[in-house]
């Protein structure tokens, strides 16, 4: 049997997964969780074949968590799964030892095969990507100084703030409550060395076009 962990926020993705994959008959879930600090503690404990984990939680992400189970026992092996195409979480996920990222899109019958093809050693993710990973690794793009004091949760906030989005969409998009939001602003605002959050649009608007050349 494949020892399987769920970790999603939402208890009707659970159990919707925990059914699907025990419908397999080769498949048992042996554990789930809602938060990304209980699954940190408990997966290793608990010790899955693998851990199939939301990017996303109100408490962190399934790709801070696959790096710290790993950590702990690297036979542990991690499959994303987002609801979101991102480069920059799919870039994170191979950091962090993922084994695949997946889309909550996936078909059922594709997410049990997945499960069963991590289980069995083999990665879920395109080689391409994984060259792009390397490639990155190797030739590190030019950052300025005050950008590499900010944190990938405060880069991710300047991205949306150089949209326009407000501190309410802002925490709609990254599941935050608005008053966090607001303190990462004021931080990466202080660590930017700029006072108000249409300078930082600016500052973020002319970094993309540098990086686009």
């Amino acid at each position: 049997m494949i020892r399987v962990f769920l970790l999603d926020d939402h208890e009707v993705v659970r159990r919707g997964l925990r059914e699907l994959l025990q419908a397999a008959g080769d498949i048992e879930v042996v554990g789930e969780s809602g938060s990304a600090v209980e699954a940190t503690r408990r997966i290793p404990a608990l010790r899955p074949d693998v851990a199939v984990l939301d990017a996303r939680l109100p408490d962190g992400s399934g790709i801070d968590v696959c790096r710290d189970i790993r950590s702990v026992d690297p036979h542990i092996q991690g499959l994303i799964l987002t609801s979101y195409e991102d480069d920059e979480a799919l870039f994170a996920a191979i950091m962090a030892g993922a084994a695949g990222y997946v889309l909550k899109q996936i078909r059922g019958t594709d997410l049990v095969d997945g499960v069963r093809r991590v289980a069995a050693g083999q990665s879920l993710l395109d080689p391409a990507v994984t060259q792009r990973v390397l490639d990155r690794i190797r030739h590190p793009r030019h950052e300025p100084d005050q950008l590499k004091a900010l944190t990938d949760q405060e880069r991710k906030i300047l991205g949306y703030v150089a949209d326009g989005l407000t501190n309410r969409q802002i925490a709609a998009q990254m599941f935050l409550a608005e008053k966090t939001v607001k303190n990462y602003v004021s931080s990466l605002l202080t660590k930017l060395g700029l006072e108000r959050r249409t300078q930082a649009a600016v500052f973020a608007v002319k970094l993309g076009d540098q990086h686009r050349r």
